[in-house]
């Protein structure tokens, strides 16, 4: 089959990265580790994984005229991701994202969008012909609402297959969401979205069947170390994930998302693809870093025949 191609639309950051025995408390001032500055974003991580595995790529976003935009466009572009449609802000800054990483790998994070806050229907309209051209469209919630919704009308008015990955958790409306063809959220996102909290599978499947019924066709609830949850309008199947042993999990929902559109773009079957990307996501989380953790092809088990017959071709 042929490579579809995919358009990433959403955030690019510069990551300030802090390691730390624990997490800081409000009102606690701790001493870090090891600093690390590394491109990051939910939609360049996003645009990242799936290129670094062979897929065609490209990135719509938003960054300023400043040192850390003209670095993360260069980082792009040696990663094989088109950035024809990366729109310059001259009056915001790029944005950046600080990151607090404990010695179990888990973090916390605060993002000043800067320049992503201002990705406008206008920007998307100026690259709707990039847009109509792919098969695949990826988008996130660190942009602004009105450019997501604008983004998911047009894909659904025009047939394309949207992934949406609700992150950061926010509310969204019916109509939103009965317009995307694949809906990616975390325990946390989708509670958000569904009233129901995500504790075991059967609160998973609870709440993916609730975003089911809202005429999403393919649910995929991220579940961390355990895995994922998948649910289609005819079966929900649990997908376990590689035990590995995390060191950052910083950006490994980017790179399940990541890996999801790359195999999907593969024409690999949803349950496939799921493995694909709990496997793409554990090796993300043994390395520091958002971008820099997301693996290449080569690093990944195939455990799908059908993929690997796929990437003999």
């Amino acid at each position: 089959m042929s490579l579809k191609k995919i358009v990433v639309i959403g955030s690019i950051n510069t990551d300030m990265v802090v390691k730390t025995l624990k997490l800081p408390v409000p009102g606690e001032t701790i001493l870090g580790g090891k600093f690390l500055m590394t491109p990051g974003g939910k939609g360049a991580n996003q645009a990242v994984a799936a290129a670094r595995l062979g897929g065609n790529v490209s990135f719509i976003g938003k960054i300023g005229s400043d040192i850390f935009g003209k670095e993360s466009k260069k980082i792009l572009e040696s990663e094989n991701v088109n950035t024809n449609y990366l729109f310059i802000d001259k009056k915001n800054p790029s944005g950046v994202a600080l990151i607090t990483v404990d010695k179990n790998g888990e973090n916390c994070i605060v993002v000043a969008s800067g320049s992503n806050a201002c990705l406008s229907v206008s920007d998307i309209e100026t690259a709707k012909e990039e847009i109509l051209s792919s098969d695949i469209i990826l988008v996130q919630l660190e942009i602004p609402i009105e450019t997501v919704e604008y983004i998911v009308d047009l894909c659904y008015n025009n047939d394309k297959t949207v992934i949406l990955n609700p992150a950061p958790a926010t509310n969204l409306s019916d109509e939103l969401l009965r317009k995307v063809s694949i809906i990616v959220p975390n325990e946390t996102e989708a509670e958000l979205l569904t009233g129901v909290k995500v504790s075991d599978l059967s609160s998973a499947e609870t709440a993916a069947r609730y975003l089911s019924n809202k005429g999403i066709s393919v649910v995929v609830i991220t579940l961390g170390n355990k895995g994922a949850l998948l649910c289609t309008s005819s079966e929900t199947q649990y997908i376990p994930s590689p035990l590995v042993e995390s060191i950052d999990s910083t950006g490994a929902g980017d790179v399940f998302c990541g890996a999801l559109a790359f195999s999907i773009s593969r024409g690999i079957e949803l349950a496939d693809s799921v493995r694909f990307a709990n496997k793409a996501a554990s090796i993300s989380v043994t390395r520091m870093g958002a971008q820099a953790s997301a693996p290449q092809i080569k690093e990944i088990e195939l455990e799908s025949s059908i993929l690997k017959n796929e990437l003999k071709n």
